[in-house]
């Protein structure tokens, strides 16, 4: 038989084991999902810029604050949220994972390791958005943060704490400069961030391939979004990079970044705000397109000694349209900057490389950023390029040209020579020293023309092989007397006579030498 007492008893118990628990944060209901971008009713008191929960475990942004709803747009979870969804406010910004432990880590924006390591473990956040250091509170922009490009830390030099724009066309080397910087890191005391925004798989995986086998992941963490990323995440790559460099800047260290690049940037938040249906303005940009850069780069900076000392320094990096500078987000951007190196398609396709354009080329902090041997040597180099130029147009009409003409153009030439730089061989300042009191002395004469790149770096080994103590001897913070200055010039002297000797032959030698330099 049924006993109905013993069903009803032990329904009444297992409906007295239940616990119910009501989510009393403030939800809504999706009234539209598409495209990554949803539309929420019900919501109150939601913050700009806070993070929401969706039904199904999904994480949104709000961004639009309207009176009967708020627009929001998606990190995942695109064909899995629909009309109806619960849509909770957690109350919260979103913030990114920081610690020691994301060095040598490939992270997402949200601080998510990608690169199957483990995952981190770390439990310290800073917001991705955070007001920038007061004018106060900074200090004085006035020691270098060397690159190892001879190009750019004797005419463009960056300091810590400076935002130096890398600009130039697709394909002419803006982001081997700013690896190239990583590298020259090695063994000092900065700590670098390589943000990628929107660039393809291939591209990142061959970037941080080389950073691993440099050994600069040690001191290195890499930020990505690839392009096939939803475009909220590419839009919070560089704040959520910011928020890992200011973690260690307020620590009182030295931190370089690196966005590559805030084109693709601009366009990730053109592509939410046409979907928000937020107005557009020119080339179909939103109107705030300027703040969203200059937030950005503004919390680069050099603390004062008061609040640790620490430095951000930023190497934003934008890509022009057949070399248009005066388009709208580059202008943006060079007016948020302190200076611009310039990279130009005409130079790189000549086979000068780093391609840097030194006439429109910039450093806003200049020589209080530089070391004063390098100052005292670097002095009239860029003037001294602009002549040559100048006279290499001139060279066009086929004009009878004297003895001394023929001299500065050879010497040009050679000059400009010097400068060319093979990718991932960084210079010591005591090698650039040495190159420069040559290629400014009278010996280049000596030199056969176009064999100058292969006798610089002939050069710079002898000296570490046979003359190590001569480049210890250059100090950095003083001049180079006139003592230390022949006593190079000495050594130089002497490398080209036992190479340069016989012209015909001396290429021969030199030719088969290249290839082994190359793969060293």
């Amino acid at each position: 038989m049924i006993d109905v007492n013993a069903i009803g008893k032990g329904l009444r118990e297992k409906v007295a084991g239940i616990r119910i628990e009501a989510d009393r944060r403030p939800c809504g209901r999706i009234l539209y999902s598409g495209d990554g971008v949803l539309r929420i009713a019900g919501l109150r008191d939601v913050k700009y810029n806070e993070l929401l929960e969706i039904e199904g475990g999904y994480r949104a942004l709000a961004l639009n604050l309207e009176q009967d709803s708020v627009g929001a747009v998606l990190f995942t979870g695109d064909d899995k949220v629909g009309y109806g969804d619960l849509a909770y406010s957690t109350g919260e910004t979103v913030q990114m994972r920081v610690g020691e432990e994301l060095l040598g880590r490939v992270v997402d924006p949200l601080g998510e390791a990608l690169d199957g390591m483990g995952a981190l473990t770390g439990k310290e956040y800073r917001p991705v958005e955070f007001p920038a250091p007061a004018i106060m509170d900074r200090g004085k922009v006035n020691k270098p943060l060397q690159t190892g490009i001879l190009a750019i830390d004797s005419m463009i030099p960056i300091g810590r704490g400076q935002r130096e724009l890398i600009i130039g066309d697709r394909q002419t080397g803006k982001t081997a400069i700013a690896v190239d910087t990583i590298l020259n890191q090695k063994g000092g005391d900065v700590i670098c961030i390589y943000v990628s925004i929107g660039q393809k798989a291939s591209s990142l995986a061959k970037i941080v391939s080389t950073l691993r086998e440099s050994g600069a992941m040690d001191y290195t963490c890499v930020v990505c979004s690839t392009a096939d990323d939803a475009v909220p995440l590419q839009y919070l790559a560089p704040y959520s990079g910011c928020a890992l460099a200011e973690y260690f800047m307020y620590q009182g260290k030295d931190v370089l970044i690196v966005y590559d690049d805030l084109s693709k940037h601009a366009v990730a938040y053109r592509t939410m705000s046409l979907l928000l249906k937020r107005p557009s303005g020119r080339e179909a940009y939103p109107g705030d397109v300027f703040y969203l850069h200059s937030r950005l780069l503004e919390r680069a900076a050099k603390l004062s000694e008061e609040k640790g000392g620490g430095s951000i320094t930023a190497l934003p990096i934008v890509e022009t349209l057949a070399g248009d500078i005066s388009a709208y987000i580059p202008t943006n951007v060079i007016s948020i900057t302190d200076g611009q190196i310039y990279l130009e398609s005409e130079l790189f396709n000549s086979g000068v490389r780093p391609a840097v354009n030194v006439g429109l080329s910039v450093s806003r902090v200049g020589g209080s950023a530089q070391c004063k041997a390098i100052r005292q040597i670097s002095g009239q180099l860029r003037v001294s390029l602009a002549q040559y130029r100048e006279l290499a147009i001139f060279m066009q009409f086929g004009s009878d040209l004297d003895a001394e003409t023929q001299k500065t153009l050879s010497r040009g030439m050679k000059m400009t020579d010097t400068l060319k730089q093979r990718q991932y061989l960084n210079y010591s300042v005591q090698e650039m020293i040495v190159l420069l009191l040559v290629s400014g002395s009278d010996l280049v004469d000596k030199i056969p023309e176009k064999k100058m790149v292969v006798y610089n770096e002939g050069l710079l080994d002898y000296l570490r092989t046979n003359r190590a103590d001569l480049l210890a001897e250059i100090d950095l913070n003083a001049g180079i007397s006139d003592e230390l200055r022949q006593k190079i010039l000495d050594a130089a002297e002497q490398y080209i006579n036992v190479t340069v000797g016989d012209e015909d032959g001396h290429a021969e030698e030199v030719q088969s030498e290249e290839p082994a330099a190359a793969e060293a």
